[in-house]
């Protein structure tokens, strides 16, 4: 019984190696936010190939792609939705999302670590769950957030 243990566990070492590297953090530097620039519309992104392993190969955003996510918004017509806490969605649904209870339609808006700091352009999207229940963010926009994927940061929510 025992050596069917350790032969179990060698055949499992190679896969969470592989999960240590799809949550490893960026390592292409996100560009600087532009200040006051207009909030420009999220972009879409190519779904990731089935063969990706990596954050870098998930996330398919550009480096443009990423600049916009990151520009600073004109907070002048912005709606503070609350805080939530969110975890990491889906590596496989590309683009910049954040599905909260916040929101119960889709609509354009921003997410800003509480306390202040990095923020990004996102889709809101309603996630069904209820008020005070946990959201999920994108790949791509955690990484230009700064943020560990293993994290779960807190956030403040705002609508256009």
């Amino acid at each position: 019984m025992r050596y069917a243990l350790m032969f179990a566990l060698l055949l499992l070492a190679p896969g969470c190696d592989r999960i240590r590297q799809a949550v490893s953090p960026a390592a292409e530097p996100v560009p600087a936010a532009v200040p006051n620039a207009a909030p420009a519309p999220v972009p879409a992104a190519p779904r990731p190939p089935a063969a990706a392993r990596t954050a870098e190969e998930f996330d398919t955003t550009s480096a443009e792609d990423r600049a916009a996510a990151a520009a600073a918004p004109d907070t002048a017509g912005e709606e503070r939705l609350g805080t939530t806490i969110a975890s990491l969605g889906s590596p496989t649904e590309p683009g910049f999302w954040l599905e909260t209870p916040l929101v119960s339609a889709v609509r354009q808006g921003r997410a800003e670590l509480a306390g202040g700091g990095a923020s990004v352009n996102v889709e809101l999207r309603p996630s069904g769950g209820a008020a005070g229940s946990g959201s999920q963010i994108s790949l791509a926009a955690m990484r230009v957030l700064d943020v560990p994927l293993t994290d779960l940061p807190e956030l403040v929510v705002f609508a256009e």
